[in-house]
């Protein structure tokens, strides 16, 4: 017995060292390609992945084919079957990237897994030499990127927008789904956008983010994101977080290469990069999931690419700095509760509008005061390059519709950034946003009901004195005094005195700038001229036409200038007409939200 006891340990002691010597975890640097050509059916290979902690384990991978032109003409998948612990999780979200060897030699990415409640992990790996073309592109935009908007749209034609898929992912390769991790964001955000996140190939799941800043990149960036790492493109980072989590393919020292998919297919991108932290890997046949935080930044994404994303250690991406202050209002007016909110967005034309949403939707949960019958009031600024800036200020409340008050202004707030964002010719850079939201505890709406005036004529430069009568929801009716001047220069004949919301005011406004060729300070100058809806506007009228053009109002046009300005307009921009012109305007904060309107006949002597 001591005798084969003496034989089998040299042997044993060599087959450790053998193994330790295999899997042996890679590292950045020149590496050895496994050429497509050269990969075979039956190879015994080894992936590395992050299944808890940041340290990457080996995964045996058995190879089982070559799938033909799955990602296009010409572009193959490498077809295999994933064991020891993979075998249990499957595979799972936030596996997309990691890195696939065969005796040293890298094959590609696992990027793909086929079926659900499949006992086999059977995935897709992307080969190597398709990710490496990344390096390649040029700066142009692919047509199919996945954003928010389009994943809305897709929706409604069962379409996921990137890639087409089938009705059923059971029996068809797809895209692994990439850990979308949410910190700091309350379960109903979560819930309420969850369509989204999975018509754009995401799982949400709630995790944790880095407290830095995306300018602060980490000393260690220079040896951060080894191949089989853990890596984040974040989206928001701060009080609250938002990022997209994979693995790291290749890093050749400088250049990182990940996912072996797209991230949302956007091309060009300027995105923070961070290491990542798997907390846990949640095993499962249906949606296994990795669930991660995003730690350091160490550098920044720099395409995002059908056959992976590319990213550039110890480079910074810009990006937003948004404060948000909260406060809560008891009845007797006073705050009772206040908190402020800092965060960084990621800047992009198509994702900044959604994130800003998310965001500020997110930050009225910040209080426990929310009650169904709350009303939201909103004021603050958008600080843009060269001194230009939006004044926002607006009121929501609930009401009959369905949609909830936090649900409405967020929407409302989103859509000034997307106006921003699509006007086509020239880019927006942002260099901060302040709001301030007040959380009121009651439903505080207002009906325009009635008006009078101390008389009914009046002199040129005389002022009108009167009164309008509101009332508001389940309250008592409220007036308010009003002054107005009658312009000294006005001909004589019948004024409409109207008092109304801001809504009249502002709808021919709205369809005026619409047109496709307005600039970013024409749309800078119509968002900024748009009325407040707590304020009770008094608009003396007269029978002229006035011209809406772009963020121009040209009232009392005669209908010579009239003829030469049509004549000489673009056919994609809007020119719209109003049989009146306002010759005095003036308004009555109101601390409501105002609706409705009346009118009044004043004659001019």
């Amino acid at each position: 017995m001591k005798r084969l006891v003496s034989l089998l340990v040299p042997c044993v002691c060599v087959l450790i060292s053998a193994f330790g010597a295999e899997i042996q975890r890679p590292r950045a640097g020149a590496v050895e390609i496994m050429k497509l050509a050269d990969v075979k059916p039956g190879m015994k290979a080894t992936a590395w992945t992050v299944f808890s902690g940041s340290e990457p384990e080996p995964v045996p991978v058995e190879i089982i084919g070559i799938m033909k032109n799955v990602w296009g003409p010409r572009q193959d998948i490498i077809l295999g079957k994933m064991g020891g612990k993979a075998q249990r999780t499957n595979v799972a979200a936030g596996m997309s990237g990691s890195p696939v060897y065969y005796e040293g030699k890298l094959i590609g990415a696992v990027s793909l897994r086929l079926g659900a409640f499949s006992p086999d992990a059977i995935c897709g790996i992307t080969p190597i030499e398709l990710m490496l073309e990344i390096n390649e592109f040029d700066q142009s935009r692919p047509a199919g990127a996945s954003t928010p908007e389009r994943a809305a749209a897709a929706k409604k034609v069962a379409v996921t927008p990137g890639l087409l898929r089938p009705a059923s992912d059971e029996l068809y390769l797809t895209p692994i789904q990439t850990p979308l991790t949410f910190g700091g964001f309350n379960e109903a955000v979560l819930h309420d956008f969850a369509g989204i996140f999975d018509d754009l190939g995401m799982v949400a799941v709630q995790g944790g983010g880095s407290a830095g800043t995306p300018a602060r990149i980490a000393p260690s960036a220079a040896t951060a994101l080894q191949p089989g790492d853990a890596i984040s493109g974040v989206l928001v980072s701060g009080d609250m977080s938002i990022a997209a989590s994979g693995t790291v393919t290749y890093n050749d020292g400088k250049r990182i290469l990940a996912f072996g998919h797209p991230m949302f297919n956007t091309g060009p991108v300027e995105m923070p990069m961070a290491q990542a932290e798997v907390v846990h890997t949640l095993a499962s046949s249906f949606t296994p999931t990795k669930i991660m935080n995003f730690g350091e930044f160490v550098g920044a994404l720099r395409q995002d690419r059908h056959s992976g994303i590319m990213g550039v250690l110890g480079e910074q991406a810009p990006t937003i700095p948004v404060s948000v202050r909260v406060r809560s209002f008891a009845d007797s007016r006073a705050v009772r509760a206040e908190k402020d909110f800092h965060f960084q967005v990621f800047q992009n034309q198509k994702w900044t509008p959604q994130l800003m949403m998310f965001t500020l939707y997110n930050s009225m949960f910040g209080v426990n005061d929310f009650a169904e019958e709350s009303t939201f009031r909103l004021s603050g600024n958008i600080q843009l390059d060269g001194r230009q800036k939006i004044s926002l200020s607006t009121m929501r409340t609930s009401g009959d519709t369905p949609v909830p008050a936090p649900m409405l202004l967020a929407g409302w707030f989103g859509d000034k950034f997307n106006r921003l964002f699509t006007n086509s010719v020239k880019m927006p850079h942002l260099r901060s946003v302040d709001v301030t939201i007040d959380l009121l505890p009651e439903r505080r709406v207002a009906v325009i009901e009635n008006a009078w005036t101390e008389k009914s004529e009046v002199e040129p430069g005389d002022e009108l004195v009167g009164k309008v009568f509101l009332r508001p929801y389940r309250g008592q009716r409220i007036e308010k005094q009003f002054r107005i001047k009658v312009p000294a220069g006005v001909q004589k004949g019948t004024l409409r005195l109207m008092v109304s919301d801001a809504d009249t005011v502002n709808r021919n406004k709205y369809a005026a700038g619409g047109n496709r060729l307005m600039d970013l300070p024409e749309t800078v100058s119509l968002i900024n001229q748009e009325l407040s809806n707590n304020q009770v506007y008094i608009s003396l009228m007269q029978p002229t036409v006035t011209a809406y053009y772009d963020d121009k109002t040209l009232p009392n046009v005669p209908s010579s200038v009239l003829n030469v300005i049509e004549a000489g307009n673009e056919r994609n921009r809007r020119l719209m007409l109003a049989n009146e012109s306002s010759v005095e305007q003036t308004a009555i904060p109101f601390d409501y939200v105002v609706s409705g309107s009346y009118s009044l006949n004043v004659t001019v002597r």
